[in-house]
């Protein structure tokens, strides 16, 4: 078997705070390019509320969803499984597949997750998801690149890549 390097890909608010009402809470479009970066080519994990979020099936990605019920409507590009060791299995030859959420997939993929790529975006946000806590004993951070507020962002963000400690 294929040794995988699996990676959360996130943006969380100061206070964790990922989504309201199945949304994005903030446009950065900075971000959104690396998301498409680090992701195009590789299989993506999701939740079912994460990809009802997409307008559409992301280009140059394959969708792998995890759900408890089957849903009929999922285009047929899609692979939908029950668990997430299912999902991880349905990556094939991709050796470093993305989780990109929403709260209880990254909650399950904590522990099976090798890195954290993180945007740490400096605000807090009223939020019905969070991201969980990073346990400090468990992940090294690695990198840190720092961008302020601009024109086209509203807030100031910090991209941070964590490595989980063998």
């Amino acid at each position: 078997m294929i040794k995988k390097t699996i990676t959360i890909i996130v943006a969380a608010a100061e206070n964790d705070a990922i989504g309201k009402n199945n949304d994005l809470i903030w446009s950065l479009p900075d971000d959104l390019k690396r998301f498409k970066r680090l992701t195009s080519g590789h299989c993506i994990i999701m939740g079912r509320k994460t990809f009802d979020s997409f307008p559409g099936l992301l280009p140059n990605r394959k969708h792998i969803v995890i759900s408890k019920k089957f849903y009929s409507y999922f285009p047929d590009e899609v692979i939908v499984v029950n668990n997430f060791e299912d999902a991880v299995k349905a990556t094939n030859e991709d050796e470093n597949p993305y989780v990109i959420g929403g709260g209880q997939i990254y909650n399950l993929a904590m522990k099976y997750s090798d890195i954290i790529e993180l945007t740490r975006v400096h605000e807090e946000f009223e939020a019905d998801t969070f991201f969980p806590k990073i346990n400090k004993n468990e992940w090294k951070l690695i990198n840190e690149e720092n961008h302020k507020k601009d024109e086209r962002h509203k807030y100031s963000f910090t991209y941070k890549t964590y490595l989980k400690i063998k």
